[in-house]
């Protein structure tokens, strides 16, 4: 029986766990992982060289790259504390991807930070719902009994256990993060659509157990608090950090886990489909497959990859011997065909 051979996206997976085997030397419970992932162009890329130090110019993340940064340990001599930082460029089709770094890290250290485009409110909700789906299906990786106990020992630590609304809540069993990017480009939006982001975003944060916070690149202190929600993520730096609470849709908003609440933000309990259909009839939302396809990374120096390279050239000459074989199929049934009604003229 003829071995099935391995598609290019299961090669590529190998490889991407292979790379990560390779770089990491420590294993242990001082490492922790942060799992970026959000809309297209909201400057992922961007923030995590900033928070690594790195002066490497913006470019377009493709599917799932990895990175690490690492810092003294206080008081443990020359030991080094890691943090993994994983970011995934694309949401469309990436299931397989979104498991990948939790496969690799597992579920105990991991935190995952989510970015949405608050410039692009058309497309901010099916962008976050179809991460919040994707992550669930993730969690699903998990025996029942841990997700629960990963859920209480997180909603302990948030002290949200005897908050009014936890029965009605659906908190995921890791610290998460809903960023709002591009702050400066929204800030000056309609007060309606900034009023029903801004629901939308506080509802689904609630719901889910998640932090919200918006940014832009041009203001110093949510740079700051930026980085302190990295430095808690990937280092486990003591205290909140997001000290302020700010819920006032006609500035940034700024809200931990657990100081939110259905009646603060003005709605009863509702559940994700709720809110999305709530936000939906508000501001329609844009179809993610109408979007336009990015350049062909193929064509882009800085995407080479040796082993899918390979790979590649050798599928794309097989595809053109099987489109020259079937041109040159169709034209002889072509002729085929015109002989036979030029013969049945004479019949």
């Amino acid at each position: 029986m003829e071995k099935q051979r391995e598609t290019m996206q299961e090669i590529a997976i190998k490889l991407a766990e292979e790379q990560v085997q390779n770089q990491i030397s420590l294993n242990g419970p001082r490492e922790r992982c942060i799992f970026i992932i959000g809309s297209q162009n909201v400057g992922k890329s961007t923030i995590i060289n900033r928070y690594l130090d790195r002066e490497e110019g913006p470019k377009s993340t493709l599917a799932l790259e990895y990175s690490y940064g690492r810092r003294s340990s206080p008081g443990q001599g020359v030991q080094k504390q890691i943090c993994h930082v994983w970011e995934l460029g694309t949401i469309v089709n990436s299931e397989q991807l979104l498991e990948i770094p939790f496969r690799s890290h597992g579920f105990e250290n991991m935190s995952v930070i989510i970015m949405v485009d608050l410039s692009q409110p058309q497309r901010l909700w099916n962008d976050l719902m179809t991460i919040l789906q994707c992550l669930k299906k993730v969690f699903q990786m998990k025996s029942t009994e841990s997700i629960e106990l990963m859920r209480k020992m997180l909603e302990e630590q948030y002290a949200v256990l005897d908050h009014a609304d936890v029965a009605t809540l659906d908190v995921f069993p890791i610290p998460m993060y809903i960023i709002g990017g591009k702050y400066d480009l929204f800030q000056d939006r309609d007060p309606e659509i900034k009023k029903q982001v801004c629901r939308c975003l506080r509802a689904t944060a609630h719901l889910v157990g998640a932090s919200v916070f918006f940014y832009t690149n041009q203001n110093n202190s949510m740079g700051k608090t930026l980085r302190d929600i990295f430095n808690h993520c990937g280092f486990g730096s003591p205290g909140n950090p997001i000290r302020n609470l700010h819920v006032d849709y006609n500035g940034p908003l700024s809200v931990s886990f657990g100081k939110d609440s259905w009646d603060k933000i003005g709605t009863t309990p509702e559940n994700l489909e709720g809110i999305g259909a709530f936000y939906s009839a508000k501001i329609t939302q844009e179809d993610q497959h109408s979007l336009p396809l990015p350049p062909d990374p193929a064509n882009d120096a800085g995407f080479r990859e040796a082993a899918i390279d390979e790979i590649r050239a050798h599928k794309n000459e097989e595809i053109h011997t099987l489109q020259k074989h079937s041109s040159i199929t169709a034209i002889i049934t072509l002729y085929v065909c015109m002989d036979l009604r030029i013969l049945a003229t004479f019949l």
